[in-house]
C-alpha cells in the first residue's frame, strides 16, 4: 500500500475508534509495526493525530462539531432526555456530563428547584437565565468544538462535589456492558463524576450500542441505571441487567 493511502486509512481508523494500537494497525494494514510507528510519527508532526506509547489517539478537536452531532438522531435523544428528567426530584443535586443528550435533559430541568453541576457549556447555555435552577459551572480549559471544560482544574473541582446522581453520556456501550469513549481528555472527568455521585445514570440512545470508542470509562457494575430507546441491542442490555443495572426504555 502506498504511504499516502496508508496514512489516510490510519486516520480513518483512528477517528472511527478514537484510539488504536500499533499492533492492531500493523495487522489490519498488512505492514510491519516499525512501518506503522514511522507513519504515526509523521502524522503526529503534521498534527493530524496524537502519537502515544503503543499507538495513537485522535486529536480531541478533530471530531464533529457539537451542533452537527446535536442534529443526529434527535427524536431518540429527546425521548431519552424526557425519561431521564422523571428521575430528578426537587431539591436534588445533579451532575450533568457533556453531550447533546444531557443538553436536552438540562432544557427539561428549567423551572425545577434543583442544583445542576456541569462541565458542559451547552448545559450552561440552556440554564443560564433560569433563576429556579442553582447552576454550578466547573472550571477548566475550554474544548471549543464540543462545548466543554476539561483538564486538571475540572478534575480538581469535581473532587469537591457530592451529588445525588450523575447523568452520564458516552460514545458507546460494548456487548459486555463496558462503557467506552473516544476522547482522552473526557475519560478521567467521567470517572470523577461517577465517584462524586450517589447514583450513576447512563443516557445513551439506541445507536450507542455498540457505538464507538476504544477508551474504557467503566464497567457495567459501576452503572446503576441505563436510559435508552426501545430497539437498543437486547443482548447488551441483558448483560448490563445481569450486572445489576436497571434498564429504562424511553
Amino acid at each position: 500500500m502506498l504511504q499516502r493511502l496508508r496514512h489516510a486509512e490510519i486516520m480513518r481508523r483512528v477517528r472511527l475508534s478514537g484510539a488504536t494500537s500499533v499492533r492492531d494497525l500493523a495487522s489490519q494494514l498488512g505492514v510491519s509495526p516499525s512501518t506503522i510507528r514511522r507513519d504515526l510519527e509523521v502524522l503526529d508532526r503534521d498534527g493530524t493525530l496524537r502519537r502515544v506509547r503503543g499507538g495513537a489517539l485522535a486529536d480531541a478537536d478533530t471530531g464533529r462539531p457539537f451542533a452537527e452531532v446535536a442534529c443526529v438522531d434527535e427524536e431518540d435523544k429527546e425521548a431519552v432526555a424526557g425519561r431521564a428528567a422523571q428521575l430528578v426530584r426537587d431539591g436534588d443535586v445533579v451532575l450533568l456530563d457533556i453531550g447533546t443528550t444531557t443538553m436536552r435533559l438540562a432544557r427539561r430541568l428549567r423551572g425545577r428547584r434543583v442544583t445542576v453541576v456541569t462541565s458542559s457549556l451547552a448545559v450552561l447555555d440552556a440554564l443560564r437565565t433560569d433563576t429556579d435552577v442553582e447552576l454550578l459551572l466547573l472550571g477548566g480549559m475550554v474544548r471549543r468544538p464540543y462545548h466543554s471544560l476539561v483538564g486538571v482544574l475540572t478534575e480538581a473541582a469535581l473532587s469537591q462535589v457530592v451529588s445525588d446522581r450523575v447523568f452520564l453520556g458516552a460514545s458507546g456501550v460494548r456487548p459486555d456492558g463496558q462503557l467506552v469513549d473516544t476522547t482522552l481528555a473526557e475519560v478521567p472527568l467521567k470517572r470523577a463524576m461517577i465517584a462524586a455521585a450517589g447514583q450513576v445514570v447512563l443516557l445513551v440512545d439506541r445507536h450507542k450500542f455498540p457505538g464507538t470508542g476504544a477508551l474504557r470509562v467503566c464497567g457495567a457494575e459501576d452503572i446503576d441505571v441505563i436510559v435508552t430507546n426501545d430497539g437498543a441491542d437486547e443482548p447488551t442490555l441483558r448483560a448490563c441487567a445481569s450486572a445489576g443495572v436497571e434498564v429504562l426504555l424511553a
